[in-house]
C-alpha cells in the first residue's frame, strides 16, 4: 500500500444530492450530506484511528470538525477495550490504528488499502429512502478484534449518520464493540439529559480536577429517555449561552476554541437491549495538555454500550440548539 503521493488530494464532490470522494485518487475520504452532517477519515487533520464528524451547518469552516468517533472493541472474556486512537499500528508502528474504506464488505476487506483511494460509497434506496453507505475497516486490534463500521446516511435525516458495528472473518469473538463520541470537551458538553432530569460533571464528580479522566458514570436503560417509538435518545449539551464567548487560558491551543452555533449531540438506539447502558466520563483539562477547560470539567466520552450484535446500528445526530 502506498501513501507517498505528494499530489494534493482532490476535494469531495457533490453528486445526486450526496457528498462523495472524487473518482480519481488521491482523494479526500469524506462522505455525507453536502450541507449536513459529514464523516471523514485520516489523513484529514487530527489523530489517526478516529472518524471525524463535521457539521458545517453550525457555521463552521470546512476543516472544523465538531467531534470524533473512536472504535473500542472488547473480546469475550476480556475486561479491557481496544483503543483505535491510542494503539500503535502493526503496519507502521505509528500511533492510531489505520482505517480504510470499502463500498461493500468482502473476503479481502481486512487487507489494508490506501486511505487516499477511498471508496465512493453506494447510493441506493433502503426502505423507500435514498441512502449513501460506506464501510470503514480498521486494522486488527492487539486484542484480536477485527472490525468494520458501516456508515449510512439517509436523505431524510441530514444531521445524522447510522453507525453499525461488524465483526470480520477471523475476529476474536466480541462481547462489546463500543463506538464512542470522544471529544465532548470541544463543545464543553456539561448537561447529560436523562429521563429523570439532567446531570452534570460537577454533580457526578464533585471537586474533580487535574489532567486525567474521571471514572465512567453509568446509567441503565431505566434512566434513559425514550421516544414514542421506544427508541433511546441520549443527548448532551453545553451549559453556556454562547460558547464562542468563553475566556481561555493563554496555554489553550487554538483548535480547542469553540466556533459556530450551540448544538445538541445525540446517540439514538432503536430496539435497545435490556442491558444497554449509557457511559460518560469527563476531563477538567483539554486532552494531551494541562490547559484548563473554561468553566470547569465537561463530558469527554459519551456512548451507548450493549452486548455485541453483528450489524447493530446506533445513530449519531448533531442538531443546532435553539
Amino acid at each position: 500500500m502506498s501513501t507517498t503521493n505528494t499530489t494534493a488530494p482532490a476535494l469531495p464532490v457533490v453528486e445526486g444530492g450526496w457528498l462523495r470522494p472524487a473518482e480519481t485518487a488521491p482523494a479526500e475520504p469524506r462522505w455525507g450530506h453536502p450541507d449536513g452532517l459529514q464523516v471523514g477519515l485520516h489523513p484529514l487533520p487530527g489523530p489517526r484511528g478516529l472518524l471525524r464528524i463535521f457539521a458545517p451547518y453550525l457555521g463552521h469552516p470546512r476543516e472544523r470538525l465538531v467531534n470524533f468517533l473512536a472504535i473500542e472493541p472488547i473480546p469475550v472474556g476480556a475486561t479491557e477495550r481496544g483503543y483505535s486512537e491510542l494503539e500503535h499500528s502493526d503496519l507502521d508502528d505509528a500511533e492510531g490504528k489505520r482505517f480504510w474504506s470499502v463500498d461493500r464488505l468482502s473476503d479481502d476487506a481486512a487487507a489494508p488499502r490506501d486511505p487516499l483511494s477511498p471508496a465512493r460509497g453506494v447510493v441506493e434506496t433502503v426502505d423507500g429512502v435514498g441512502t449513501l453507505t460506506v464501510h470503514v475497516v480498521s486494522e486488527r486490534f492487539a486484542n484480536g478484534a477485527s472490525v468494520a463500521v458501516r456508515l449510512r446516511f439517509r436523505e431524510d435525516r441530514p444531521h445524522e449518520v447510522g453507525v453499525s458495528t461488524i465483526a470480520l472473518a477471523g475476529s476474536a469473538p466480541l462481547a462489546f464493540c463500543v463506538v464512542t463520541a470522544t471529544m465532548g470537551n470541544y463543545a464543553r458538553l456539561r448537561r447529560l439529559h436523562l429521563a429523570d432530569g439532567t446531570v452534570t460533571p460537577a454533580e457526578l464528580w464533585p471537586g474533580f480536577g487535574g489532567s486525567g479522566f474521571a471514572e465512567h458514570a453509568a446509567f441503565g436503560l431505566d434512566r434513559l429517555p425514550r421516544t414514542a417509538a421506544g427508541e433511546v435518545e441520549l443527548s448532551a449539551t453545553t451549559d453556556e449561552a454562547d460558547p464562542t464567548a468563553a475566556l481561555y487560558a493563554d496555554d489553550v491551543a487554538e483548535h480547542w476554541k469553540y466556533s459556530g452555533l450551540r448544538a445538541v449531540q445525540t446517540w439514538v438506539a432503536a430496539d435497545p437491549d435490556p442491558r444497554l447502558r449509557a457511559l460518560v466520563n469527563a476531563r477538567a483539562a483539554y486532552w494531551a495538555s494541562t490547559a484548563p477547560i473554561p468553566g470547569g470539567a465537561a463530558f469527554e466520552n459519551v456512548e451507548l454500550v450493549e452486548p455485541f450484535r453483528q450489524g447493530r446500528e446506533f445513530r449519531f445526530r448533531i442538531e443546532p440548539d435553539a
